[in-house]
């Protein structure tokens, strides 16, 4: 009987990983995860998964733990999806945001070279890197014109990737994914900020909702489609680079309208626009072409956009539900615009 495959998530503690975590799972994976000893992150996400999944301590800014953490996994697979992922924030630590988003990237891509070269790697990269659009919609040939910090740093980490892959015969694929959300989505992004303070007007929390540019379109997807289309592109016999979406884009305002009408409100009722949630350098429109995804990998998505929004709703909604019958209701949080991962 052969031996199981091994992955290691760097990020496994996101949205993304605790996603992936379950799908490889479910794949007879032996799954382990890399987290920061001094982590703040909340580990909630993964908490069902414990005993099933091993913790490994390591920081994507120390290559050594990197190396120690390969050692002790073994892994066939990494899939390196942590990241400084929050738009606003690389604008207020873009030092930090290139350091954990984009030199993180070598230091992984030399470890794997030190440790095992017959490691399959999959690198997290982001609609967010083509920014100023050139053309629309976006293909894996688009050119990046990056808009924040942070997309800045994905290219960086995109075109290591791919000058490691050429230069070293790595496989080691980057994945452009459009934005993806999901009920485990951090309040700090739009689309939970959104469905959030959906539920709290609802339930008599809040009477309002404070939003940035309701002008911003982006193609937006379920996260728990875009991790099985990382696995695929692992499997390929050949490595290549793959743009997911789902080909359709929505405004922040048809979101806002959805999530609203789900619960029986008007948005404009209780949607207000504060410019303090407007970026610096605005992306106005995000849309992918999946055609190479859709014809090689055989990915289309399962869950559309309505879908997203009302599940979303729903479980904001049976959350505040649980916590205001217990007394543990927190303070809404607050975002701007739409963020990619």
């Amino acid at each position: 009987m052969s031996q199981p495959r091994r992955a290691l998530i760097t990020g496994i503690t996101g949205q993304d990983g605790s996603y992936l975590a379950e799908f490889l799972l479910e794949k007879g994976y032996e799954v382990f995860g890399l987290v920061r000893r001094s982590s703040s992150e909340n580990s909630e996400r993964i908490d069902h998964l414990r005993g099933q999944v091993e913790l490994i301590q390591g920081d994507l800014l120390d290559y050594h733990s990197l190396v120690s953490a390969l050692k002790q996994s073994q892994p066939t697979e990494v899939y390196n999806l942590a990241a400084q992922s929050f738009v606003p924030t690389s604008w207020n630590q873009p030092i930090l945001t290139g350091e954990f988003t984009g030199l993180a990237v070598t230091r992984m891509l030399e470890a794997v070279r030190a440790s095992d070269e017959r490691i399959r790697l999959y690198q997290a990269s982001s609609s967010e890197m083509f920014g100023q659009v050139r053309e629309v919609p976006q293909t894996e040939e688009t050119p990046f014109y990056p808009r924040s910090p942070y997309g800045v740093a994905k290219v960086y980490g995109h075109w290591i990737t791919i000058n490691y892959r050429e230069s070293y015969d790595l496989y080691a694929v980057s994945g452009i994914l459009f934005n993806h959300e999901s009920p485990r989505r951090g309040h700090e992004f739009v689309t939970r900020k959104i469905t959030d303070g959906v539920a709290r007007i609802k339930l008599g929390l809040e009477s309002e909702l404070r939003l940035g540019n309701l002008d911003a379109e982006r193609d937006w997807g379920f996260a728990g489609d875009y991790v099985r289309a990382m696995w695929l592109m692992l499997q390929q016999d050949t490595p290549q680079d793959f743009v997911i979406g789902t080909g359709e884009t929505h405004s922040v305002e048809e979101f806002c309208q959805i999530a609203f009408e789900h619960v029986g409100l008007d948005f404009r009722d209780h949607v207000v626009v504060d410019e303090r949630f407007v970026r610096p350098a605005e992306v106005h429109q995000l849309l992918s072409d999946p055609k190479k995804a859709r014809e090689v990998l055989d990915w289309t998505p399962e869950v559309d956009f309505r879908q997203l929004v009302t599940m979303m709703v729903d479980t904001d909604l049976e959350i505040l539900t649980k916590r205001q019958a217990d007394g543990s209701v927190v303070a809404a949080g607050d975002a701007s615009t739409p963020h990619s991962r």
